[in-house]
């Protein structure tokens, strides 16, 4: 399996977040993708490669334009307020207020954001951009015949609606993917989002659509970031119904009970009859993860690839959430090595 990784990921650096009522470093950091490239590096799990440049087309076939050339120019706008430090967003609509761009760029911030976890700095841009290209140079390589492969994303991006930033993330990279697939050839796509929190972005991005089904598993809504997504009874609308499945579940969740939610979502998938799999690979379910209150073991990571591997599809891992960073490569690794030693 081959991995794409780009040290552009590093623009995106000394970022905040707002985080228990204060302005704290962004638990998304730079060391979460190098101790995941260092860990699959000494698993020889074959060649690590940097991505190909896609342009902004395939990005544009999933996100508004207008919040595409938001993220683009954020940063010299910022500037042109006179500030230098992080831009990081403090206000947003309410139910009721008008969808109208502002002109200033502290609107803007609240506009095209939901909350206050998507901090842009001098080099976010790039770094946003390099990380749709390592996805979608990982479509490239299912589309060369390999049969999966593992896109080293950093930024994440499954909060990351059509027309807003959220939960560190700004270009929805698993359904950029997805969304590629099909454009080349692929009928029907599954994405399996098995990150602690909901993917609402891809939720969202897909809903009322046939062709891409969505699978979510994470910890449970109504207690739980993102909380105003990720319900059972979510399940599709228009030509999207019965084509969104979420698997929520309580804070402690255990190995046992996530294992038998994979399945129940395995055989959903099974039942789609899909010609590729994008998986939104967060290992925030760890045990020892500072945000996340699931009871995962490294162990259990080897299971969880092994599970995916069965289903025998063309697949390609996206990396998303993990904050234990000590843990974090291993925990990758074990996944991606029990796909490999069922998958081939």
């Amino acid at each position: 399996m081959k991995t794409i990784f780009s040290p552009r990921h590093h623009g995106h650096s000394g970022h905040v977040e707002l985080y228990d009522g204060q302005i704290v470093p962004a638990f998304e950091k730079p060391s979460r993708a190098e101790m995941i490239r260092s860990a699959v590096e000494a698993r020889d799990f074959g060649a690590i490669i940097p991505p190909r440049d896609h342009g902004l087309f395939p990005v544009l076939r999933v996100h508004d334009a207008d919040y595409v050339g938001f993220l683009s120019s954020a940063w010299d706008l910022w500037l042109a307020e006179g500030r230098s430090n992080p831009a990081l967003p403090s206000f947003w609509r309410a139910p009721g207020m008008r969808r109208k761009e502002p002109q200033t760029i502290d609107g803007k911030l609240g506009h095209f954001s939901f909350d206050a976890g998507c901090c842009l700095v001098a080099g976010s841009w790039d770094a946003i951009r390099s990380s749709a290209d390592v996805a979608l140079t990982g479509v490239d390589l299912l589309g060369e015949g390999e049969k999966s492969a593992f896109a080293l994303c950093r930024p994440p991006g499954h909060h990351a609606h059509a027309g807003t930033m959220g939960g560190y993330c700004y270009i929805n990279n698993a359904s950029v993917a997805a969304q590629a697939l099909r454009d080349q050839g692929a009928g029907r796509v599954a994405i399996l989002d098995i990150d602690y929190h909901h993917g609402n972005g891809t939720q969202s991005i897909f809903y009322a659509r046939a062709d891409v089904v969505v699978c979510n598993i994470h910890s449970h809504p109504s207690h739980e970031y993102p909380y105003f997504l990720g319900y059972e009874d979510e399940t599709g609308t228009g030509a999207g119904e019965g084509c969104n499945a979420n698997f929520p579940l309580p804070w402690g969740t255990g190995f046992e009970t996530w294992s038998s939610a994979l399945d129940d979502a395995c055989r959903r998938i099974e039942a789609w009859r899909p010609e590729a799999l994008v998986v939104s690979l967060g290992v925030d379910t760890y045990k020892g993860d500072p945000i996340s209150r699931f009871r995962l073991d490294s162990r259990n990571y080897l299971a969880i690839g092994a599970r995916i591997a069965r289903l025998a599809l063309p697949t390609l891992f996206v990396m998303e959430g993990g904050y234990a960073v000590e843990a974090i490569g291993v925990n990758v690794a074990n996944t991606l090595q029990g796909f490999i030693e069922i998958a081939g």
